[in-house]
C-alpha cells in the first residue's frame, strides 16, 4: 500500500506502532510500519541510549519520536521543588489515605521517586529543548507532539534536518491551528483512543480532518486495533493508521503482568476519560483509584504538572506492591487503553500484529473492491 504518508517516511505500510516501549517499536518498524516511541518520560542521556538501541534492533529502517509539549510550560531551576510545594495538602492526604485503604504505603510527598520528576521535567521548556536536541542528533523519520501546539524549536529544527512534523488534534478547531503553523502531517485522534484525547470520535473527527487538510497527510487514530479499521481509516481519506494500545498486547511492550492481565479481562466499555493520572482527560483502564477520585469527597484533579508529580508517586508505590502479589494494589491498578481493549486476547509478537494488521486491511479491501465488480 503507497500514500502519502509512506512515501514521506519512506515506509512500506501506512501503519504507525506508538509505544513508550522499545521493542514494540523496533518491531513495528521492522515489518514495514513506522514504530514511533515515547521520549517525555526519559533523561537526555537515556533517550540517546534508548534510540540508539532502537536504531540496531530496527535494522535502519524508518521510526520516530512523540513528546509531550503542553501549550504552557514552566521551567526554572527549582522547577520540581516549586512545583511539589504548590500541591496541596488536601490531595495529599487524598492521596494517602486512598492508598492506605488498599494496604499500600503512601509516598512522601515532598520527595521525587525519580520517574515522576523526569515525566515533568520532561514537559518543561528546558526538558523539551534537551529531548528535541537528542531526537535530531538521530536519524529519526518523524518527529510528534502528542499534546497541544508543537514549539517553533519542534518545527524549525524538523525544517532543518529534513524531518516530517506531526501533531495530534482531537477537533477541527486543533487541525486548522496546526495547518497554520505548517505542520506537515496531522493525526485525528478520536475519544476512542488510549491517553490524552478529546470527545469527537474517530468515524466523525477523520474525514473532518482530512477536509481541513488539503494536501497534508492525516492519519486517523483511536479504535484501531485490527485490519478492518485499518481500512475503515483509509475509506474516511486518511493516509494511514497510528495506533497505540494494541501494543499493550504484545510481548514487547513493558507493562506489568498484573496489568497486562487486567487489560485481557477487560471489556470495551471498561475504560474512563480522567484527569486523575495526568491532569489532562487521558483514556485508562477504569480501576478503583478513577471511582475514588470520581467521589464527592474527592478534590479536583491539578493543573497538569503537579498531578503528574502526585498521581506518578503514588503509581510507583502501587506498580511495587502490585508486584508482590497485593490484591489492594491490583484493584487500583491501570494504565493509559483505548476501547479497543475489549479485544485483547492472546499476547503475540509485536511483528505479528503488524503483519495481521496488514494483512486484514489489504483482505478487506479486496472484499470491498469486489462490492464494485
Amino acid at each position: 500500500m503507497r500514500t502519502a504518508f509512506t512515501e514521506m517516511v519512506g515506509v512500506r505500510h501506512p501503519l504507525v506502532g506508538f509505544s513508550r516501549s522499545p521493542g514494540v517499536v523496533a518491531a513495528v518498524s521492522r515489518a514495514g510500519g513506522l514504530g514511533v516511541f515515547a521520549a517525555s518520560p526519559y533523561r537526555p542521556e537515556e533517550l540517546d541510549a534508548q534510540l540508539a538501541w532502537i536504531e540496531e534492533q530496527a535494522g535502519g529502517r524508518p521510526y520516530g519520536v512523540d513528546l509531550l509539549v503542553p501549550p504552557a510550560t514552566e521551567g526554572g531551576a527549582d522547577l520540581l521543588a516549586t512545583l511539589r510545594a504548590q500541591i496541596p495538602e488536601r490531595h495529599v492526604r487524598f492521596v494517602q489515605e486512598l492508598l492506605a485503604r488498599y494496604g499500600i504505603e503512601a509516598p512522601d510527598p515532598t520527595r521525587g521517586n525519580g520517574a515522576s520528576d523526569d515525566t515533568v521535567r520532561g514537559l518543561s521548556p528546558e526538558g523539551v529543548h534537551e529531548i528535541l536536541d537528542v531526537t535530531f542528533a538521530h536519524r529519526v523519520a518523524l518527529v510528534a507532539n502528542g499534546l497541544g501546539t508543537p514549539p517553533r524549536s519542534m518545527l524549525d529544527g524538523g525544517r532543518a534536518h529534513g524531518v516530517p512534523v506531526a501533531s495530534l488534534v482531537g477537533a477541527g478547531k486543533h487541525a486548522r491551528a496546526q495547518l497554520d503553523l505548517g505542520v506537515d502531517v496531522l493525526v485525528a485522534q478520536g475519544t476512542e483512543a488510549g491517553g490524552h484525547t478529546g470527545t469527537i470520535a474517530t468515524m466523525v473527527l477523520t474525514p473532518e480532518v482530512v477536509d481541513l487538510a488539503g494536501g497534508v497527510p492525516v492519519l486517523a487514530a483511536g479504535g484501531i486495533a485490527d485490519g478492518r479499521q485499518m481500512a475503515a481509516a483509509l475509506a474516511l481519506g486518511a493516509s494511514g493508521a497510528w495506533c497505540g494500545s494494541v501494543w499493550l498486547n504484545s510481548h514487547e511492550d513493558v507493562t506489568t503482568p498484573v496489568v497486562k492481565q487486567k487489560l485481557v479481562e477487560a471489556t470495551s466499555a471498561d475504560t474512563v476519560r480522567s484527569r486523575s493520572r495526568t491532569g489532562k482527560p487521558a483514556r485508562q483502564l477504569r480501576s478503583a483509584w478513577h471511582d475514588a477520585w470520581d467521589g464527592q469527597e474527592a478534590p479536583e484533579p491539578l493543573p497538569m504538572q503537579q498531578q503528574l508529580l502526585l498521581a506518578k508517586d503514588a503509581w510507583a508505590e502501587i506498580d511495587r506492591a502490585a508486584e508482590t502479589g497485593s490484591p489492594g494494589a491490583r484493584e487500583l491498578e491501570s494504565f493509559f487503553v483505548g476501547q479497543v481493549v475489549g479485544a485483547f486476547g492472546e499476547l503475540r509478537s509485536a511483528e505479528r500484529i503488524t503483519e495481521e494488521i496488514v494483512a486484514g486491511c489489504e483482505r478487506r479491501l479486496a472484499e470491498l473492491a469486489r462490492l464494485l465488480g
